[in-house]
């Protein structure tokens, strides 16, 4: 079975966009695209914020065919790691699906099966799940908000990154922030495999400014066409939302 290249946008932020376009109708967009939009809402560890700002953060990941979680910055390291497994996982659960269907001709889900088939399944979701190519493109929400919570973005992206080396698959992963001075977004680290070049992303790491999060989505999803040795990615970005909604604080 041939599941292609399984593309992933982690988008780690701590609450609502607050100018351009609407991130949700955007992320719908990009999943069209066969990309889709993870998101890990980070809370103060203090416990003492409401996670009611952060109601965005699950209607991005639902629209964007990925996978939401709602954490505090202090387990945010292990989310990260589990939200882009599950992502993939769901991706290729997807992908099995389809085969069951063409071999059955009709809708089949893997617990219709007998128990000895469901298991060689689950086997096989499991083995892809080490070895399809992955391409992760870490998208971080570093306005004014996430000022105290970078220290722990930093570490569970040093993390994440030591998770990649371990797979037995192809990889390649990105790292963009927004906004950036003066622009939408800036790319910290252009595609790559080598984990050691992650270290050099972190002092470039500062909060400061707005949140405009469906415009960050809208431009670096076409970064794609960008990774190394890769099969044609066909960047029709500009199809992607052109309204603004919201404004400025």
């Amino acid at each position: 079975m041939n599941t292609g290249t399984i593309r992933q946008i982690l988008l780690i932020t701590d609450g609502c966009s607050n100018q351009g376009e609407d991130p949700v109708q955007v992320s719908t967009m990009i999943a069209d695209k066969g990309v889709a939009v993870n998101v890990i809402g980070v809370l103060d560890d203090d416990k003492s914020e409401e996670p009611t700002g952060l109601s965005e953060v699950n209607e991005i990941a639902q629209s964007g065919g990925g996978i939401s979680r709602i954490v505090y910055a202090d387990v945010l390291s292990e989310t990260v790691q589990t939200v882009t497994r599950q992502a993939m996982t769901q991706t290729i659960q997807g992908f099995v699906s389809k085969e069951l269907k063409e071999i059955f001709g009709k809708e089949t889900d893997e617990t219709d099966l007998p128990p000895e088939e469901r298991g060689e399944v689950q086997r096989v979701v499991e083995d892809l799940g080490e070895t399809v190519d992955l391409q992760v493109l870490i998208l971080v929400d570093t306005s004014a908000s996430m000022q105290n919570k970078m220290e722990a973005v930093k570490d569970a992206i040093d993390d994440f990154i030591l998770s990649l080396q371990a797979r037995t698959g192809n990889h390649y992963y990105s790292i963009f922030q927004f906004p950036a001075k003066n622009q939408v977004v800036k790319e910290l680290l252009p595609w790559t495999n080598d984990g050691a070049k992650v270290a050099k992303v972190f002092p470039k790491l500062a909060a400061g400014g707005i949140t405009p999060t469906g415009a960050a989505l809208k431009q670096v999803v076409r970064s794609f066409q960008n990774v190394p040795n890769s099969a044609e990615w066909r960047d029709d970005s500009d199809d992607i939302i052109d309204s603004s909604y919201g404004t400025s604080q």
